[in-house]
């Protein structure tokens, strides 16, 4: 029997820029702004039969879809943790103007030496608290890594760890400040290697596009297209 490649066209995870369209039809959003580490910037690599821009490419494509007239910024860096995206980014985020903010962070905090999760939290919230008060925020937790083969094998099990306890605690500031948040851990794409850059780290281009996906999925369940 053939084997048919999965691409961004026949992804059942992936939804096109006119689909995404659907899912956020009434959207009140004209300004938005992303804020956070590699994640939200869209750092990644190429993947066969999918398109190389950041997942922030696709929610922008699909937001213009009804609001043509949508304006972003990205002010998301590298090898950030949260309380340097706190100090860096807050100012210029709310300078914007935006009413619909992206925070995309706390993954480096914990594949820091030390780990203070408490900690963390208490960041997190001083950081989204702020920015909720701009808009509606979107926030999330992380993926499970147990399907990336390039991760570091020598640390791999604490980082999962470390990584589904900071996904529980940034859902709960979320709860807390009714954000909408996208619960990625337990996504059924975990234990496929395709979404993952070889760098042992990042997003690959469909995972890029997977995400994109859930969070306009998120999205329009907030709108009530969903």
């Amino acid at each position: 029997m053939e084997t048919i490649q999965v691409t961004e066209r026949n992804d059942p995870h992936v939804v096109s820029p006119a689909e995404g369209g659907a899912l956020l039809r009434g959207a009140p959003w004209s300004r938005l702004v992303i804020v956070g580490d590699s994640v939200a910037r869209g750092v990644s690599e190429s993947r066969p039969g999918y398109r190389t821009g950041p997942w922030s490419s696709l929610v922008i494509a699909a937001l213009r879809e009804v609001r043509p007239e949508l304006e972003h910024l990205n002010l998301g860096r590298r090898e950030l943790v949260t309380a340097q995206v706190h100090e860096t980014q807050l100012k210029s985020a709310l300078a914007f103007g935006p009413d619909l903010v992206i925070a995309l962070c706390g993954g480096n905090d914990g594949l820091r030496k030390t780990f203070d999760p408490d900690a963390v939290e208490g960041e997190l919230e001083a950081l989204f608290t702020p920015l909720r008060t701009a808009g509606t925020l979107v926030t999330a937790g992380f993926f499970d890594i147990i399907g990336n083969p390039y991760f570091d094998e020598r640390y791999r099990d604490v980082a999962r760890e470390r990584l589904a306890v900071l996904s529980r605690r940034i859902r709960s500031v979320s709860q807390r400040l009714d954000a909408v948040h996208v619960d990625l851990h337990s996504h059924p794409t975990e234990r496929d290697e395709s979404i993952w850059s070889t760098d042992g780290i990042h997003l690959n281009a469909r995972g890029q596009a997977v995400l994109g996906t859930e969070i306009i999925r998120a999205l329009g369940t907030r709108l009530g297209n969903a």
